[in-house]
């Protein structure tokens, strides 16, 4: 048997460890939760509407412990608190909405017929969940899942341990039948075993393009339907009419929060030429007015990456960036807690960078971002297209319509205007390119969990 370890990123110590399941304890779970799904999906909506939201009422009763728990897992600072609110705003509006998103769908009347088109349950969903927003991830689809009356398998990263855990422990609070949700500590070589022998009717993988792949490849020839949102490379355009106050204060949160460690932050910024040099001087000093350190400490603003390998990487294309003319303009030596090694890394503005540089192109998942200058609408469109993710796009303008058009021309899930790195659950959460298939929240992510069946029944005598 093998232990699953986080190592936390704030002292580099083994916060948690587990035992993987054992073959016998996958084959069990599986087993438990197809027994319990049947009688679960034979409940009436309203009674699994209200077990889904007695489980979030268990979850978020252990807010003040989940926070600092969070902060020694991945690293996020504690003053932001933790990801809850968002986690209820889901999970009650996609409770609120089940009736009608999970109602038949009747066609016109025809005489003598009755004909309509069910929304059945998929029956067991497998979700593997990323470290890098525990909650608010896996919450997508679990309740939804659930309210649809599916039984779900979690599987969460090595890093979060501990929110699987909790998922659990709430489920287990709100009285959810024996069985039906189950979190389970595995290896990659299980979960694409549980993939490849067929034992899932869905899952739904958050995490990167290569991930995505390896899930791709082990439910190969299965038949077992995939929701997939991997990696992205979110742009912004700053247009000439934007609020310039407003645009960089957003957008510098949107690449720096969570150490930028969001698929939809903001990687690559665009900025019309008439307010360039207004937008790098002010960006820049948002940037250096963050507090990189521990996550623990209330003044912290910016804490560590969640591992040493992420921070790596990002150094990477920071070295070649400036090897191929960009400059850095945060200095250095304001973030003494970046060593130069490690999980703890300054945050950074670039400017003098093009495409020609991977820190424009390939997701950087760090608190780092890159400044264009630009001409026109035209060209940011270019470059904003110009990558092989499509996750977001955020658009700063005075003007709604423009935004409109220049939305229809972007190669995105979702296109913002004046707003950036924030899911609306009324809205479906969808990618293109490599960012993956599929899509959560909304009605639209109720279709993704379940099938339609159809009823044509002709009436005797006609």
């Amino acid at each position: 048997m093998t232990d699953i370890v986080c190592h936390s990123p704030v002292d580099g110590r083994a916060f948690a460890r587990r035992r993987i399941a054992s073959d016998a304890g996958i084959a069990s779970a599986i087993a438990a939760a197809r027994a319990a799904q049947r009688d679960w999906a034979a409940q009436p909506l309203q009674v699994r509407i209200d077990a889904v939201l007695r489980m979030l009422d268990a979850l978020l009763a252990g807010d003040a412990e989940a926070v600092p728990e969070l902060a020694w897992q991945m690293g996020r600072p504690i003053r932001y608190g933790g990801e809850f609110r968002g986690v209820a705003e889901r999970v009650r509006h996609m409770a609120g909405i089940a009736h009608d998103a999970l109602a038949p769908v009747v066609p016109a009347e025809r005489p003598g017929f009755t004909r309509y088109v069910r929304r059945d349950p998929l029956g067991l969903v497998l979700v593997i969940a990323p470290w890098n927003y525990p909650y608010l991830t896996a919450v997508n689809t679990i309740a939804p899942a659930l309210i649809a009356g599916n039984a779900v398998l979690l599987k969460h990263a090595a890093q979060t341990l501990l929110a699987g855990e909790r998922f659990a422990a709430a489920a287990a609070a709100a009285g959810l039948p024996d069985g039906l949700f189950a979190n389970l500590v595995l290896s990659h070589d299980q979960t694409a075993g549980i993939l490849a022998s067929s034992s899932v009717d869905h899952c739904v993988f958050t995490g990167s393009v290569a991930g995505g792949r390896a899930i791709e490849r082990a439910a190969a020839g299965t038949f077992t339907s995939l929701g997939l949102e991997l990696g992205g490379k979110d742009p912004a355009y700053v247009r000439e009419d934007a609020n310039l106050d407003d645009a960089v204060a957003n957008l510098v949160d949107g690449a720096c929060f969570n150490s930028g460690q969001s698929c939809c932050g903001i990687e690559r910024i665009y900025v019309h030429a008439s307010l360039y040099d207004g937008f790098v001087e002010r960006a820049a000093a948002a940037v250096a007015a963050y507090v990189l350190g521990d996550p623990l400490d209330p003044a912290t603003t910016l804490g560590p990456m969640a591992t040493a390998r992420g921070a790596d990487h990002v150094r990477a294309q920071l070295s070649a960036a400036r090897a191929a003319g960009a400059r850095g303009l945060a200095d250095p030596g304001r973030f003494p807690a970046d060593t130069g090694t490690g999980p703890y890394l300054a945050p950074q503005l670039l400017v003098d960078v093009d495409h020609r540089m991977e820190l424009m192109t390939t997701e950087t998942f760090g608190p780092v971002v890159g400044v264009m200058k630009v001409t026109d609408d035209d060209e940011a469109v270019r470059l904003m297209n110009d990558s092989p993710y499509g996750l977001s796009a955020a658009i700063w303008t005075r003007d709604a319509g423009a935004a409109e058009r220049i939305g229809r021309q972007l190669e995105t899930g979702t296109v913002f205007m004046n707003r950036c790195d924030y899911l609306d659950p009324g809205l479906a959460w969808t990618g293109v390119k490599d960012t993956g298939r599929g899509a959560s929240l909304s009605a639209i992510g109720y279709e993704t969990l379940t099938r339609p069946k159809s009823f044509h029944l002709k009436l005797a005598g006609t």
